[in-house]
């Protein structure tokens, strides 16, 4: 059996999903829907919905920050409108951003077709758990070498997902795996520019399209995954089919990580140790898995998106008691300022295999701090922490809450896109 048969089983199943896996994609719904309201003004979300108003035809699905557009531009622009502040949930198990590739892909479809809230829920669990799970599958090779797993993973996600909305047939949705495989992309090298949150837009645009055109008629191999030439051989994949053990019964995605800081999550482990800290020290060493350090290390970042990728300049921020977990504290102009250039003169920051990815250590002055993101946090607490989140990011989180939990597809989308 190739792989996309065997994704095309799962994305088909019957699925026994435990409450806490319900309740986990229920708070992320809410949690991607703040990001995407908050990120709405950002210059890459109104560049892509202007594109998309200008280019016109059917309009199914809502835009966030108003107008309508087919479904996959739909799923484009609030894909990376909800990816804008990069402040979305992550997946360390493959290094990924599990909901901005497919909640955009999912509602867009969903309006086109008039589903519930119970199917895009169900649909999006199965997109979620099919990225997380093909983003282990291609291993950390994959990442390291350059490509993006948000874009990459996630578009496989989002096929899933959009294959499941739709009820497809087993042929159906192999082809459409297939049909994914050759459009799915994303680099590593957009990290700070406007082309990271595109990058999940295009996952969920790829989506939308490869069951589109799966739908229309065409065909694929279904060696596209994982035979020769396929896309895990291609893209430095390391196939390891031990990714999709217990799938359909294990969820891995209820070890997602929400942000709670406004920056990358790669950074997250450092600022919770550093919430330790009392008093300002002379020395901080920071000590971090050694994939971050190609990832959220810029040195000497010169604008406010570029702060969000840097391990000195946000551990000075948090040192000078500024806010790491308001959006705007991330400014252009952090990088003037002589108090924190100086702190930062302070700061060294070290690879350090024998920690995981979910970890950072701090020395600061002797005062040694290791905090681990994997720690479980008790579902009423993140709830509670989500909620204030979302109440800082958007006017509209008390409504979108009571609508979430209402189960009302029409009160959910006019707080969405009204």
């Amino acid at each position: 059996m190739s792989l996309i048969q065997k994704l095309a089983g799962f994305a088909r199943s019957p699925v026994a999903a435990t409450p806490a896996v319900a309740q986990m994609i229920r708070l992320s719904a809410f949690d991607w829907a703040a990001c995407a309201l908050a990120g709405q003004d950002e210059p890459v979300a109104r560049h892509l919905r202007d594109i998309a108003r200008a280019e016109g035809g059917r309009p199914d699905a809502s835009l966030i920050g108003g107008g309508k557009a087919p479904a996959r531009a739909a799923a484009l622009v609030n894909g990376a409108t909800s990816h804008a502040l990069d402040y979305d949930d992550t997946h360390f198990a493959h290094i990924g951003h599990p909901s901005v590739a497919i909640f955009p892909a999912v509602l867009a479809v969903a309006e086109r077709n008039g589903a519930s809230l119970d199917d895009i829920l169900d649909a999006a669990l199965i997109g979620a758990e099919t990225s997380i799970r093909v983003g282990l599958w291609l291993g950390r090779g994959h990442y390291q070498i350059g490509f993006h797993q948000t874009a990459t993973a996630g578009a496989f996600g989002a096929a899933a997902a959009i294959a499941r909305l739709n009820g497809l047939d087993h042929t159906t949705t192999e082809h459409a795996f297939g049909l994914a495989t050759t459009k799915a992309a994303g680099l590593k090298s957009q990290f700070g520019t406007m082309g990271k949150p595109l990058n999940a837009g295009l996952a969920a645009e790829c989506g939308v399209m490869a069951v589109d055109w799966a739908l229309a008629g065409l065909c694929s191999t279904p060696n596209a995954l994982d035979g020769v030439n396929g896309f895990g051989p291609t893209h430095h994949g390391a196939d390891d089919l031990s990714a999709f053990g217990g799938m359909g019964t294990t969820w891995l995605f209820e070890d997602v990580s929400h942000k709670f800081h406004a920056c990358c999550h790669g950074l997250h482990a450092m600022l919770e140790a550093l919430r330790d800290v009392e008093n300002m020290p002379e020395r901080l060493v920071i000590a971090t898995h050694p994939r971050w350090m190609t990832v959220c290390n810029i040195d000497a970042p010169k604008t406010g998106l570029e702060t969000k990728f840097s391990y000195k300049m946000t551990a000075a921020m948090a040192l000078s008691g500024i806010n790491t977990s308001a959006i705007s504290s991330f400014t252009d102009d952090l990088g003037a300022r002589a108090d924190l250039q100086d702190i930062m003169t302070r700061i060294s920051v070290t690879p350090d295999d024998s920690l995981s990815e979910t970890q950072a250590r701090i020395d600061a002055d002797g005062k040694i701090i290791t905090h681990d993101l994997s720690a479980p946090i008790p579902l009423s607490e993140r709830e509670t922490r989500l909620k204030s989140k979302a109440a800082a990011l958007t006017p509209k989180a008390e409504p979108l809450w009571t609508a979430l939990q209402s189960g009302d597809i029409t009160t959910i989308r006019a707080a969405l896109f009204g």
